[in-house]
């Protein structure tokens, strides 16, 4: 009998060790299913839901700023630019601003505020809030305010983002140069 009883635990044993392994693999691929599912949807100013990473087909530029900073006028100049040349095209432009949208942050502004600073910028790109920049910071790695992300016709980011401003190097060429190897 005691022979017996030891080979079922053996046995028992083994089956959970087998158990368990299926378990981990399917909670890994679950995981990584959930990861390469996670989009990055960000808000318009009048509450649209916009998924940034599934334009079907066309090239998307994000123009990642806040209207505190004040390179953002810049780049505000340079996103209205780069829309006028691709015009017409498979080419989608947003600015997404990054101000908070908790009242008690020092970085906080109103959708009306971010309206104020669009018209005086004279911005006409749809803008969209990413509150903090989380969603942009996790999902497509900005590290710093102001940048320019690309997003090829996947939705996947197309090269690495444009970071900084510096108001003596004229940031469209570069741009430009990266979406036309897109195109």
């Amino acid at each position: 009998m005691w022979r017996l009883s030891g080979c079922r635990n053996r046995t028992f044993r083994k089956n959970m060790r087998t158990l368990k392994f299926y378990i981990s693999i399917f909670a890994l691929t679950l995981s990584f299913a959930i990861g390469a599912a996670a989009q990055t949807v960000l808000t318009s100013l009048d509450g649209a839901n916009v998924n940034v990473e599934d334009q079907k087909g066309k090239i998307v530029v994000l123009a990642v700023g806040a209207s505190w900073l004040p390179l953002s006028g810049k780049q505000a100049e340079i996103t209205n630019t780069l829309a006028k040349k691709y015009a017409g095209r498979q080419v989608v432009f947003y600015f997404v601003a990054t101000d908070s949208t908790n009242p008690k942050s020092k970085n906080y502004a109103s959708n009306e505020a971010i309206r104020q600073f669009a018209a005086s910028n004279k911005l006409t790109v749809t803008i969209l809030r990413d509150g903090d920049g989380a969603l942009l910071t996790k999902n497509l790695n900005v590290e710093q305010v102001p940048s320019f992300v690309l997003l090829d016709k996947l939705g996947k980011p197309a090269t690495e983002p444009f970071g900084g401003i510096d108001p003596k190097f004229d940031l469209s060429v570069p741009i430009s140069k990266a979406i036309d190897k897109l195109l």
